[in-house]
Formats: structure tokens, C-alpha cells, sequence
């Protein structure tokens, strides 16, 4: 099936707001749609935060997205693109979806001067793992720590 890739716009958001409630479900989280319409809706209105993509089928059915956030690194002292969000509805998976959104954030990555994308997934998440252990990239050493209450 052919896909398009657009930017996330408010014409198009209400596509990708149930995708992202989906990708918040498989890892746990519970979706709210007005949080979520602000949030990715402050990267419509903020590009300096970040970018969002969808993939659109012919008949305008959105089946994937893509999320980067530019953050700054204090080792490397330069900004870095941040490919936090990841997800391809389950009919579409195993048709090269997934890598085409990397590719799409990678290439939107380096025409903004990053030089490259980095990104995290569950330890559980061997789908994921095989598509990104399929493309040339190193998987990193470094453990990621969470503190949400003292």
C-alpha cells in the first residue's frame, strides 16, 4: 500500500491523536486527548521544539507517525534530534513503514544540521528492535533512569 509522509498540521491532528493514544496504550501510559491535542499541538505551534510526521494512506487513513524533539547535549555541547515516538498501526507493520518514518526523521534531522537521530525502546520490544538492529545503527550503553517522586 503507498504511503504518504506530511508534517502534522491542526488540519490533519485529529488523524494522529488516535495513533497516539494507541502508542501510548502498548507501552502503558493512559492516553488523554486533550493533553495530547496540547502537547503535539505545541509542536505545530512551536517548531523550534520539534517536528511530527503521518503517514497517510490514498484515502487519507493515518497509519503511522513519527515524532523528534531537538534537545541539547551538554557532552557534545551541540543540539541533538531526539526520535522519541515511533509507531505504525499493527496492519501495516512488515511493510517497510517504520524504517520509511526513520528515514523521513533522519533526513528532516540532517537538513537541520543534527547529525543524526538517536532514540530509545523497551527492553521487551524486540519488534521494534529487529527494524532498528536492521538499520546502521549502534545501540548505546548508556541505562536510562526515571525519578517522578522524592
Amino acid at each position: 500500500m503507498h504511503v504518504t509522509i506530511v508534517p502534522v498540521t491542526w488540519a490533519n491532528i485529529d488523524l494522529v491523536l488516535p495513533l497516539i493514544a494507541e502508542y501510548q496504550r502498548f507501552y502503558e501510559a493512559t492516553p488523554d486527548a486533550a493533553r495530547n491535542r496540547a502537547h503535539f499541538g505545541a509542536l505545530i505551534d512551536t517548531p523550534a521544539l520539534g517536528a511530527q510526521w503521518v503517514a497517510l494512506t490514498d484515502d487519507g487513513q493515518a497509519v503511522g507517525f513519527v515524532t523528534a524533539y531537538r534537545v541539547l547535549s551538554s557532552v557534545s555541547a551541540v543540539g541533538q534530534c531526539l526520535l522519541n515516538d515511533l509507531y505504525v498501526a499493527p496492519a501495516m507493520r512488515k511493510n517497510g513503514l517504520g524504517r520509511q518514518l526513520i528515514t523521513h526523521c533522519y533526513t528532516w534531522a540532517k537538513s537541520e544540521g543534527y547529525a543524526g537521530v538517536h532514540w530509545q525502546t523497551a527492553p521487551d520490544n524486540h519488534t521494534a528492535q529487529r527494524l532498528y538492529d536492521a538499520l546502521p545503527t549502534t545501540r548505546s550503553v548508556w541505562y536510562t533512569y526515571e525519578l517522578n517522586d522524592l
